[in-house]
């Protein structure tokens, strides 16, 4: 029975009419229940294949050097180098009398009758003139290294240590041609600070430079540079007159630098500031340690350093400047057109002018040996000695010559 109904309330109208109603809001609810299904799966095997696919492995980018900064608490190495050498660095004050005679015309009658006698006579008059420079002691016994002209002719020496002790000064020994000194303190059994010299035949160019001393009067000033070059000759320097292949920096030297300590960053003494250039900024120049070293007991003694030499004064030529020199229809002379040291002058009595060397001559070999730099010219006389010949072969014009001459003591600059 109730089989047979069914049908029939389908087909009613009402039930149609609800049919009709309800047929989109299922559809739609089928559609929306569809999605989310899918949604739900495809996302899950999304999610399960993110977690399941193996992670590629990152290669760590390398390691970059860090520089290391020092905190407020560390001490640099510029302060424990000073602190190493610091104490040992005095300062030299010289005082030199010179006398002066006023003007001989201060003398004549004629002049003292006419100014009636408001003139004194001309009687020597002492001027006192002071300096100032630098030094370091080397020894416990009070022997202070520093420059020649520092304490050349001074008369009156006074050396004052950085805690303000002072002694006087006696100087036992001036080499003007190395520009070196030493000058003996007696402290009187008391201990004296010394510095701890180096070697400057394994310093390098850049490496760390600390120049100490008393610049323009201020004491115990500490400047820092670096090497700058090796084996700088004192004619490169300006100072042909010196026998010194100094050492290059640009560590602020200044007046009253003299003499004082080159420190490495070990505060080991390499070298002694000497010289600056007048019209260059950041140059200065220092005698190396070991040629010190090698002259120190000499000095302290008081005996005279050996500087053999020649006597010529000397600049390297090659054949293209001789040809230049030759085709100048205002040239002097005509040289020879060769490579080797062309002599510019002959020092009057001296060995050179006794072995017969000319102006103009051009030295192409010694003992045998083909030579064109002066430089090495001058060393070869170093290292022979006093009162040694050597064997010079030299152009002279067109003409080839064979001359010998023996070094001599250098008495004075020429």
């Amino acid at each position: 029975m109730l089989t047979e109904e069914i049908p029939q309330i389908l087909a009613k109208p009402l039930f149609l009419k609800m049919k009709r109603k309800l047929l989109p809001y299922l559809f739609n609810r089928y559609i929306i229940a569809f999605f989310l299904s899918f949604t739900l799966i495809f996302g899950g095997l999304l999610h399960f294949s993110a977690i399941a696919a193996p992670i590629p492995a990152v290669t760590p980018e390398p390691a970059l050097a860090q520089i290391p900064i020092p905190q407020n608490n560390q001490e640099s190495f510029v302060a424990k180098a000073v602190a190493r050498t610091g104490a040992a660095v005095v300062r030299i004050d010289t005082e030199t009398v010179v006398t002066r005679r006023n003007d001989p015309l201060l003398n004549d009658p004629f002049f003292r009758d006419f100014f009636g006698g408001q003139f004194p006579l001309n009687q020597p008059q002492e001027q006192r003139i002071v300096g100032q420079g630098s030094g370091f002691i080397i020894d416990g016994s009070g022997i202070v290294l520093t420059n020649a002209h520092v304490v050349d002719n001074a008369n009156k020496v006074t050396v004052t240590l950085k805690d303000g002790r002072t002694f006087k000064g006696e100087v036992k020994g001036v080499d003007e041609v190395t520009d070196l000194a030493v000058v003996k303190i007696d402290a009187q059994g008391s201990a004296l600070p010394v510095a701890p010299l180096g070697d400057s035949s394994r310093i390098q160019v850049g490496d760390w430079a600390i120049a100490v001393g008393n610049p323009v009067g201020l004491d115990n000033t500490v400047t820092l540079g670096i090497i700058s070059t090796l084996g700088r000759s004192a004619a490169k320097v300006g100072i042909p007159d010196k026998r010194v292949e100094f050492i290059q920096t640009d560590a602020a030297i200044n007046p009253g630098n003299s003499g004082g300590p080159l420190l490495n960053s070990q505060g080991e003494v390499v070298g002694i500031n000497t010289a600056i250039r007048a019209d260059a900024m950041g140059i200065g120049f220092a005698i190396p340690i070991n040629q010190a070293k090698s002259l120190e007991s000499l000095l302290a003694s008081g005996q005279k350093v050996p500087h053999p030499y020649i006597g010529i004064q000397m600049v390297n030529l090659t054949a293209d400047l001789a040809k230049q020199n030759n085709r100048d229809p205002n040239s002097p002379f005509l040289i020879a057109e060769v490579d080797g040291i062309l002599v510019v002058r002959v020092i009057p009595n001296t060995p050179a002018e006794r072995a017969g060397i000319r102006r103009g001559d051009v030295i192409t070999a010694v003992n045998n040996q083909p030579i064109q730099d002066g430089g090495e010219l001058q060393s070869i006389v170093d290292k022979t000695g006093l009162n040694k010949s050597l064997k010079l072969k030299l152009q002279r014009g067109d003409r080839s010559l064979e001359l010998t001459v023996q070094t001599a003591q250098l008495e004075s600059a020429p």
